[in-house]
């Protein structure tokens, strides 16, 4: 039986919890069918690394941005390497960009400048966005609807919000994913994910985090995309194949790999 066609849109790879066995964890993603790995970066030097995987690694592409937790490096300098490193073969996105209230490591003010800035050079680079959000939503959407109403290219990660906020996100443009959180018992997201219509889907682990059911507790790696996409194809009640193939489809024609 072949393997199948998955991508993990969203992994940190270059997190120190893969220093001692990444090589390994790229041959188990292999050996479970992920073909391409998006590697997310999260600040100045996670863009500079994640950069340096996907030069390692012919299954790995990355990001360049600053996630909101770090938004307070975001200057003048830093938006210019950014530009510049965007500029690689192999970045495919900004990201992950947004708004984070809920651990709330920089004022809002200065996140919401960072996001804003980040915004403009996306749209600038004609990039597609990573985002993410948490508890910041309502401000979160009112700077994207200020900036740009529809047309976005990008995608919600780990999607936080309601069949509301999905049928929103969907109309400006933007694709949804979702992280292993789906397989947990407490998940009371399955309305929202049948209200998603699939060609708007795409798949993401999330790792080192977000470690789906069976393997919740342990550290996630890409391997583990396919237990998300099998959560969707039970959820949604068509077959496994049929939500890769679509997922597949919908990464690549984003990011253009």
């Amino acid at each position: 039986m072949p393997l199948p066609n998955l991508i993990d849109t969203h992994a940190h790879l270059d997190f120190h919890n893969f220093d001692t066995d990444r090589e390994d964890v790229l041959l188990r993603a292999r050996e479970t069918g992920v073909t391409r790995i998006i590697n997310i970066a999260t600040s100045l030097a996670t863009s500079r690394l994640a950069i340096a995987l996907a030069d390692q690694y012919e299954a790995v592409w990355a990001t360049v941005g600053v996630h909101p937790h770090d938004s307070n490096e975001v200057s003048e300098e830093v938006l210019a390497e950014l530009r510049s490193l965007y500029q690689h073969p192999k970045v495919v996105a900004v990201g992950e960009i947004g708004l984070d209230y809920y651990r709330m490591y920089q004022p809002v003010d200065v996140q919401k400048k960072a996001f804003r800035r980040q915004l403009e050079l996306a749209l600038a680079l004609n990039a597609p966005v990573i985002i993410h959000t948490r508890e910041a939503e309502a401000d979160l959407l009112e700077m994207l609807l200020e900036i740009k109403s529809n047309d976005w290219a990008g995608v919600f990660h780990c999607f936080p919000g309601d069949i509301k906020m999905a049928n929103q996100v969907l109309e400006m443009g933007f694709h949804i994913s979702f992280t292993g959180s789906i397989t947990f018992k407490n998940f009371k997201g399955k309305p929202v994910i049948q209200s998603i219509p699939l060609e708007r889907l795409l798949l993401e682990t999330d790792c080192p985090f977000m470690t789906p059911v069976p393997h919740r507790g342990k550290r996630n790696e890409p391997a583990y995309v396919h237990f998300v996409g099998q959560k969707i194809a039970e959820f949604k009640e068509v077959p496994f194949e049929a939500v890769v193939r679509q997922t597949s489809a919908n990464a690549e024609h984003l990011f253009k790999i």
